[in-house]
């Protein structure tokens, strides 16, 4: 059956997918519109894609926002991502509930190329020219972020990944995400470093998308996909695009079929709460709290009020 596409979708949307190359054409989903929001901190990496997918539970078609964190043509490096932009418009949307997707170099023998991890810890080694939070000009708030991904969403994850075992999907349930600046790759003196601080694999995304997401009450979990050793590795080549690629490339049925997975599990009336991140509602409206009501700025108050409508 055909369905129109329009510029518009009326329901909330509360399940997001921030994602690489290749993952909307999902098997069982239909794309229904294409919204283009605006926010304060500017347009989006890409217009977000919304799909349908009928719940395993009810039958209803459930609503998916897909945004691709480079662009329609992987056009955005790593530090022009529009991180705030891109949380801010799925927050509005109604997304509470994000599923982000990333290629990642491994630092560990184990994790091999094409291997899937879902990561628990991030440690930070950008250099801070990318906006990493909504608070600021004139409004202070601190988030804790001791975990910056969500554990009960990685239990879904994790669930899923491994139900697909049998189909050649290789998961690693934890994680390490050492988060890069980029774009260059790591030297070997870095990558043997990272090694040894204990990280399990490499990316240029983690950040700050995970620290505005927990900014945004919003459950965050990445899947990671390994694409090759880094260059820790002396038996290897070096790391190249075309290598990456080319390991994207042939893993991005497994990688489609594990996000497929996860939607459709999140789908489920039982994950109902989780969905909404009931386990973060109303953590801001204090964070923000620090700066006295005199001392907050009117853009801060209008930008925040963006974001949190009910709070300030």
């Amino acid at each position: 059956m055909a369905h129109h596409t329009t510029t518009t979708y009326d329901s909330p949307i509360h399940i997001g997918v921030i994602g690489g190359t290749g993952l909307q054409s999902l098997t069982g989903f239909t794309h229904v519109a294409t919204l283009k929001p605006t926010t304060p901190w500017g347009t989006p990496s890409s217009p977000i894609s919304v799909i349908h997918h009928d719940s395993p539970t009810s039958g209803k078609p459930i609503p998916i926002a897909f945004l691709s964190r480079h662009g329609l043509h992987h056009e955005l490096a790593p530090h022009e991502v529009p991180n705030r932009a891109n949380i801010a418009a799925l927050r509005t949307l109604g997304v509470r509930t994000i599923i982000a997707f990333s290629a990642v170099g491994s630092l560990q023998e184990a994790i091999k190329p094409r291997d899937f991890v879902v990561p628990d810890q991030i440690i930070d080694r950008t250099k801070g020219v990318r906006p990493f939070t909504f608070f600021e000009g004139g409004m202070v708030g601190h988030v804790g972020f001791a975990d910056p991904f969500d554990p009960k969403l990685a239990k879904v994850v994790q669930k899923c990944g491994h139900s697909l075992e049998g189909d050649g999907v290789r998961l690693h349930d934890s994680g390490t995400v050492i988060c890069m600046e980029g774009p260059q790759f790591s030297t070997r003196a870095e990558s043997k470093m990272y090694r040894q601080w204990g990280g399990s694999v490499i990316n240029m995304s983690a950040l700050p998308e995970a620290k505005l997401a927990k900014e945004a009450e919003i459950a965050y979990q990445m899947i990671c996909m390994s694409t090759d050793y880094d260059c820790w590795r002396e038996s290897e080549e070096d790391v190249t695009v075309e290598m990456v690629m080319g390991n994207m490339k042939a893993n991005s049925e497994n990688a489609r079929r594990f996000v497929g997975a996860v939607l459709n599990e999140l789908s489920k009336e039982e994950h109902e709460d989780l969905v909404l991140a009931k386990h973060y509602e109303g953590s801001m409206k204090f964070a923000g709290g620090v700066t006295a009501a005199s001392g907050r700025s009117e853009e801060a108050k209008k930008k925040l009020g963006f974001l949190f409508p009910d709070y300030f």
